[in-house]
């Protein structure tokens, strides 16, 4: 079939080839747990220095002179309807990971289902070609991968990074008193539910796409810093079950602010019309009873709403913050300081005012 020669709209609108949508597909929290409980342990291996055991973001093995290697994959079915912006989007998403551990990719390997009967090769080349410009953007080789037939589409990389071992950071290191900073906009889940039911409008389907495709790349600049105490990326599980994690792991609680929390505007608009991501319900049925505040439809939908290839969500010390918010707008990114941390009191888990 003739395809344009530009990335941009076909005929074909992958997402009506998926049942889910971007990370909103993952396992629900309660189910992977099931799952992740079976007989047979790790083999215990010293270099190991992060595991599954924290749900990190990614496992890191120590090599030699002080550094270490990030191994992460991620893959999804598409958010977007456009080959190229979903390609594109899936290898962000995947290189973010290594991100959030305060590393940087060295290169990815690309993984690919196609349901090649009903999908023609050539808009499969051009998921490909969207991962390339990922890996182009990022300053890594895509140096191979593997495909199957499969029955829905999905697409993701397999990365390989580095980091110094001292900037290692992840999700269970946050202090009391340390202030969070979230650095994109909520609401990815939700416009791209209004994508799936064919109801989005032309001119708001680059708004999730640009936010989307915005790298993290400033995660590994933020592992140099000393007071950065905990760091995440903030994907599937959403704001709310991606905070959870970083309280249990920390052994703290969190307070929030919810009119401090980026959120796409248009967003808002599509969640009043019953545009919710089917994940967002899953986020809140796991986590909803760690939080208090969270009342009324809208601020439930938007903590809870499946990100994919979100923002970096960052635990700062306080004497670190001010270095940290330079970084962030030596980078242009913005400066949303959402909540702070605090020490774990009988109660929620997690208070929003």
């Amino acid at each position: 079939m003739s395809l344009p020669d530009r990335p941009g709209p076909g005929p074909l609108r992958l997402t009506q080839f998926s049942h889910g949508a971007g990370c909103g597909c993952k396992i629900a929290p309660t189910v992977l747990d099931r799952i992740l409980q079976g007989d047979l342990g790790t083999y215990p291996d010293p270099r190991l220095l992060v595991g599954y055991g924290t749900r990190d973001d990614a496992a890191v093995y120590e090599m030699t002179n002080g550094n270490a290697i990030i191994s992460t994959t991620d893959f999804f079915s598409p958010i977007v309807d456009d080959a190229f912006d979903f390609g594109r989007i899936a290898a962000t998403n995947a290189m973010s990971d290594v991100y959030a551990m305060g590393g940087k990719p060295l290169l990815a390997v690309a993984i690919l289902g196609w349901p090649v009967d009903k999908l023609p090769p050539e808009l499969a080349a051009r998921v490909i070609d969207g991962g390339r410009q990922a890996c182009l953007d990022a300053g890594i080789p895509l140096a191979g991968g593997h495909s199957i037939d499969a029955p829905e589409p999905f697409f993701g990389l397999a990365v390989t990074g580095e980091v110094a071992i001292p900037n290692i950071k992840r999700n269970s290191g946050a202090r009391p008193g340390d202030r969070l900073l979230l650095t994109k906009p909520l609401g990815v889940g939700i416009l791209a539910t209004a994508e799936k039911r064919g109801v989005l409008h032309v001119e708001h389907r680059r708004i999730g796409v640009e936010v989307m495709i915005a790298s993290n790349m400033i995660g590994h600049e933020l592992g140099k810093v000393a007071g950065v105490n905990a760091m995440t990326d903030i994907t599937g599980f959403g704001l709310l079950g991606h905070l959870v994690e970083l309280c249990k792991g920390s052994g703290l609680s969190s307070a929030l602010t919810h009119a401090s929390i980026p959120v796409i505007p248009e967003a808002i608009t599509y969640l009043n019309k019953g545009c919710y991501p089917d994940g967002s319900f899953r986020n809140w049925k796991a986590n909803g009873q760690h939080t208090q505040g969270a009342d009324g439809m809208e601020r439930m939908m938007i903590l809870s709403d499946p990100q994919t290839s979100g923002g970096l969500l960052i635990s700062v010390a306080p004497d670190a913050f001010m270095e940290v918010t330079n970084l962030l707008n030596s980078y242009g990114l913005p400066i949303h300081e959402i909540g702070a941390m605090g020490a774990m009191e009988d109660g929620p888990m997690i208070r929003v005012s």
